[in-house]
């Protein structure tokens, strides 16, 4: 923990910001596209997102009280960089989010930065029919491997409500995969 707390404190002095944020996206900016990318599907809306993400986490890097790891931070707010992205797609369009969601997952198949097979465009068929909060559960603990320790920490939500909302998740995702 002293380790971060030494790394954030050169991210906020602007004689070693730049070395400190540079070493933060290169380790950071993988994964975050990642998670990104399971919210968004979409690889040029992923690269939009992140962008933006990158921006708040440097603007508002003076206001983490480390209250959480700085990592749960970022992605809380890479998550709430992605649903807004979403939302605010659906509002300019018109059409609702779950729309913006189907035309994702039927632009997937021609997306060349998407290496999946059928079965994984199935899944991820299967994935969009769940609410969204099961959605960001599963796909932080199946696709991501978090614990859910961290999705507490990330959504702001007991690691018991998260756990009931991965098994309904499954569930869910079972019965669509055997049923069509």
């Amino acid at each position: 923990m002293q380790e971060e707390e030494e790394f954030i404190k050169q991210l906020l002095d602007s004689k070693t910001q730049n070395v400190a944020f540079q070493k933060l996206l290169s380790t950071y900016q993988k994964p975050l596209y990642n998670h990104i990318r399971n919210i968004v599907l979409n690889h040029d809306d992923t690269d939009d997102v992140l962008q933006n993400t990158f921006v708040k986490i440097f603007q508002n890097l003076k206001n983490f009280k480390g209250e959480s790891k700085l990592f749960s931070w970022m992605y809380r707010i890479a998550t709430n960089e992605a649903i807004s992205f979403l939302n605010q797609k659906a509002k300019k369009s018109g059409i609702s989010s779950q729309i913006i969601q189907d035309k994702a997952l039927d632009n997937l198949r021609a997306d060349v930065h998407f290496d999946g097979n059928e079965i994984q465009i199935k899944l991820q068929q299967a994935i969009a029919t769940l609410p969204e909060k099961q959605q960001l559960v599963f796909k932080m603990k199946y696709f991501e491997e978090l614990k859910y320790e961290e999705i507490s920490e990330i959504l702001g939500t007991s690691v018991g409500a998260l756990k009931a909302s991965y098994h309904h998740a499954v569930k869910k995702i079972e019965s669509f995969l055997t049923t069509d």
